[in-house]
């Protein structure tokens, strides 16, 4: 049975108008979202649907029409001034007619695009700013030492500041992001280290204390950012996509880094170092401006999530309900849940170590200037970047494989311990600049795998409560950040950098140890 509606139409002349009714089959399938174009032709009085008819025309468009034809029957009305409705009506019956695959490509590809990879996509942009404003300090630190005279250990000093601001938020920002939803967390963050970017030349030439303070308060930005995208991609990404989505958000870090590494030194010969922090804290008012128009803390609160996905996602994903309470008895009574502490301190006493120092060990042990220093530090970031993603595809490969959770984690955190561990030892046997830039990047490049190690763990053993884990254990990892980055200035000044090398092999080896002896892949905590 075919429903008919009246339609307001052109004569070619464009002097009349004419109602004709439109046969819509019922034996084709047109997508249900389809009916949309129908809606917009009848509110704009272009489609008349008549009441006899309307019921049941909806009611085809609701279970999916294919191509509609139009059997004319029509009555004149003379028209004045009616070629621009004509044009309109022209170009709305036009979206009428389209078959099933005309209107499938005139969805924009970016709504076709998984909304839950848009999140990643933020997420890793939010992270390439956190590591540009971050690893911008370690080129600018030499012109600015040789300007107001600082010694190493007032360089360690500077270096560990940020760690103090970046400690207080760890677990703060983890409470914060699973109670009130990681979309307003991360926002705040950026906001926050973007403006303490800005205000760093400020605070350096006013005297070290303000520096201090204002690079401590960076940290506090960038605090809460690791937290908050882990409790959002905890709600978004199904477990099968786990590694694949934060490896790439991480890699946002390395690239991030690499940006840094790379701009710092033309931007610095080219308008002085003020110019680094200036530029590259303009950037997080771009960031935010897209995060607040596209993000959400869950797929629950979405309203343009397309209704296949957000099934795909809700029965995937295990952490639905708000947290209102923190079992803090709960959590630190588990094993586990102290071989993740104990290891991310061990892996980021040398990640950061390499992180803040790297430029001052090319330019004082292999002798590279400025600018060979900055472009000698991009390739471990740019290896780092390349293996965290083949690490989180090797790691859901696995996994999708049959093989344990728990044994994927093990395999890829002993890489990301054993293989940094191994590289730096070779650093005090190799002659050449180029051998040492090598195994600089092989340290970092394996040293990424962690991202499918420890770094996934906390969505694996407690995905409700992963942003206060994560916040938990990255506590432990600023620790070795500050007391790392400021020993590391001591050692110098009174040793060596093999020995810098030597304390980092050993805590790789014992994290090593901790975490094939406690760690699990199986979640712990309800």
């Amino acid at each position: 049975m075919n429903a008919r509606a009246s339609v307001t139409s052109f004569s070619p002349d464009f002097h009349h108008f004419h109602t004709h009714k439109i046969s819509v089959p019922n034996n084709t399938g047109l997508k249900t979202k389809r009916r949309f174009r129908f809606l917009s032709l009848e509110r704009t009085g272009i489609l008349r649907v008549s009441p006899r008819n309307s019921g049941e025309l909806e009611g085809l468009i609701r279970r999916g029409v294919g191509k509609v034809r139009a059997d004319v029957k029509s009555e004149p009305y003379d028209v004045t001034d009616s070629a621009p409705d004509a044009v309109k009506f022209q170009e709305a019956l036009n979206d009428v007619v389209l078959g099933e695959d005309e209107l499938e490509s005139a969805i924009p590809w970016l709504e076709q695009f998984p909304k839950r990879w848009v999140i990643v996509v933020l997420c890793f942009s939010a992270f390439l700013l956190c590591n540009m404003d971050r690893v911008n300090m370690s080129i600018a630190i030499l012109p600015m030492s040789a300007e107001f005279n600082w010694n190493p250990a007032t360089v360690g000093l500077i270096q560990s500041s940020f760690f103090w601001g970046y400690l207080l938020t760890q677990i703060a920002g983890g409470i914060w992001a699973d109670t009130v939803g990681g979309k307003s967390v991360l926002a705040f963050g950026v906001i926050w280290w973007s403006i303490a970017t800005a205000l760093t030349p400020v605070a350096a030439k006013i005297g070290l204390p303000f520096l201090l303070v204002v690079r401590a308060f960076m940290g506090i930005g960038e605090g809460v950012a690791m937290p908050a995208m882990n409790n959002i991609l905890s709600k978004w990404i199904p477990v099968a996509e786990r590694s694949r989505s934060l490896a790439l958000v991480y890699s946002g870090m390395y690239l991030g880094s690499v940006t840094g590494l790379a701009f710092s030194p033309f931007l610095i010969h080219t308008y002085g170092w003020p110019s680094v922090f200036y530029s590259f804290g303009s950037l997080g008012t771009v960031w935010i401006a897209v995060w607040l128009n596209k993000a959400q803390s869950s797929p629950l609160e979405d309203p343009e999530l397309r209704p296949e996905e957000k099934k795909l996602i809700l029965s995937s994903s295990v952490s639905k309900e708000p947290v209102k309470t923190i079992p803090w008895r709960l959590i630190l009574s588990k094993a586990p849940v102290w071989a993740l502490i104990v290891s991310h301190f061990c892996h980021n006493w040398g990640t950061f170590i390499l992180l803040t120092w790297m430029p001052t060990y090319y330019n004082q042990v292999l002798k590279f200037n400025l600018t060979e220093s900055g472009l000698f530090c991009v390739l471990p970031w740019l290896t780092m970047a390349f293996s965290a993603n083949l690490g989180g595809w090797i790691a859901d490969t696995l996994v999708s494989k049959g093989l344990s959770v728990t044994t994927v984690r093990k395999i890829m955190q002993s890489i990301g311990f054993l293989g940094p561990a191994f590289f730096l030892t070779q650093l005090s046997h190799v002659n050449s600049p180029a051998m040492a830039v090598l195994c600089m990047a092989c340290s970092q490049g394996t040293d990424a795998f962690s991202q499918s190690g420890l770094y996934s763990n906390h969505q694996d053993i407690a995905p409700r409560y992963s942003g206060v884990l994560l916040g938990l254990s990255n506590t432990a990892g600023v620790l070795a950040g500050v007391f790392g980055t400021a020993a590391t200035g001591y050692i110098l000044q009174h040793g060596s950098w093999d020995d810098v090398f030597k304390v980092s092999v050993g805590l790789y080896l014992f994290g090593t140890v901790v975490w094939n002896l406690f760690s699990t892949g199986e979640k712990i905590i309800d």
